[in-house]
């Protein structure tokens, strides 16, 4: 494919420092940031002082947590006595349109360490990727948005409109950072969510709302189990209700985006707490999972169908009856979201990822929950999915992003802020 490439994008795309960009992801990856530890906003001071360092003028506030939980969008699952926002910007010297690259820094646990090959807490570069946890999700993303800035710095490129980047909190339980610097009041014409898409450029993120099912039977002595009610032999009936649930809401055409995906909206158990003696029959289970939801789907009649699903369930069996369960919808709440097509950013995008890379783009639906659904359903901000690196490797020992995904996604995003603010002198 040929490349169409300016003299000024030639120069900051020369200009994009991978060895710097590696060297301070695998700093970043070493931050311990778990959701509502001190160690998130250790994460955030790090991004402002980078960010700072690359040139870019930085925002960095406490935020205002009631302010936030008090929001209709806000949800979360861990409570944080602070958490910080950062926002760095590029200032245009123009009336160009402003673009807004949006990552954030808090990651989930390790696991089981002895799991890993290379150690989850400290960036290590080998077979051509950078191993950690937050490597891929998505601490590698945010390094490319940050250095793809500096790089247009670099190459002494004023850019008409302003570029800003939001590095945020408490993405991974329910977006509590994205939407905080949103009410500070940093939006943009338009926004790249730097999450791992496979070099996919996403219009459209499908949504998931957490839920928890609560399952009573009665306890009894193991001797004599039959003398009890196991909820774990309860909840095994309703699974297979959840099961023929998720079939049937998957059967239903998902649109081209989401083609290739056999469960674009898919519900997963991801917890089950049971019993509290193993000589005990157990007398309750805690289920707790996500719960898919299409594109253009209404979220309260998606989630009536659950409601529906475990309702038929409880009124075959005379126990779940007489003890119904309880089915609570808590936590990440994130909602679907889309960009149209044919909008200047998702076209945008894709023409910068071909003329940096010289492949052609492709055009995919995700369908994992993110902060676009902020972006774009509360401050109106048209927003793509675009970054580095596969989600299956997210969330799981040995956690990687390849390098070459990272240069790729560095140089898209750089053409990508020269192009959709424009520059002030073209060659200067």
């Amino acid at each position: 494919m040929t490349t169409h490439l300016t003299e000024t994008e030639s120069r900051v795309l020369a200009a994009i420092d991978m060895d710097a960009l590696l060297t301070y992801l695998c700093d970043l990856v070493a931050v311990r940031s778990l959701d509502g530890t001190p160690e998130e906003n250790d994460a955030q001071d790090h991004v402002a002082g980078q960010m700072a360092r690359c040139g870019l003028d930085v925002d960095r506030w406490e935020i205002d947590l009631a302010q936030a939980y008090a929001h209709p969008a806000c949800s979360w699952e861990v409570e944080r006595p602070r958490a910080l926002g950062v926002v760095g910007s590029l200032k245009g010297v123009g009336d160009g349109p402003s673009l807004l690259f949006n990552g954030h820094v808090d990651v989930v646990p390790a696991g089981d360490e002895a799991n890993w090959s290379f150690p989850p807490w400290r960036g290590t570069l080998a077979n051509g990727r950078v191993y950690g946890r937050g490597a891929l999700d998505m601490k590698g993303g945010l390094c490319c948005a940050i250095f793809a800035a500096k790089a247009i710095r670099d190459a002494g490129v004023s850019l008409r409109g302003d570029l800003k980047i939001q590095s945020v909190v408490g993405e991974e339980d329910g977006g509590l950072g994205t939407l905080a610097s949103i009410l500070r009041g940093h939006t943009a014409d338009a926004a790249v969510v730097v999450e791992p898409t496979q070099l996919r450029v996403a219009p459209a993120q499908a949504g998931a709302h957490n839920f928890r099912l609560t399952v009573y039977g009665l306890a009894a002595h193991g001797c004599v189990r039959e003398e009890g009610v196991s909820a774990i032999e309860l909840y095994y009936q309703l699974q297979q209700a959840i099961l023929e649930l998720e079939r049937t809401r998957n059967a239903r055409d998902s649109g081209p985006l989401f083609a290739r995906y056999t469960l674009p909206n898919a519900i997963c158990i991801g917890t089950v707490r049971a019993g509290d003696w193993p000589s005990s029959v157990a007398e309750s289970l805690v289920a707790e999972g996500r719960y898919g939801i299409a594109i253009g789907e209404d979220p309260m009649a998606a989630r009536r169908e659950l409601e529906q699903a475990v309702a038929q369930a409880v009124e075959a069996d005379p126990w779940l009856r007489a003890h119904p369960p309880v089915l609570e919808w808590w936590g990440g709440t994130f909602d679907p979201a889309a960009t149209p097509t044919d909008h200047p950013v998702v076209s945008g995008v894709a023409a910068a990822f071909a003329d940096a890379t010289g492949a052609p783009a492709v055009l995919e639906g995700m369908t994992y929950g993110a902060d676009m659904r902020l972006l774009v359903n509360v401050s109106g901000v048209p927003t793509v999915l675009f970054g580095p690196g596969d989600v299956r490797r997210a969330h799981r020992p040995d956690e990687y992003v390849d390098v070459e995904d990272l240069r790729a996604v560095a140089r898209t995003l750089a053409l990508t802020a020269l192009r959709f603010c424009g520059v002030a002198e073209e060659g200067s």
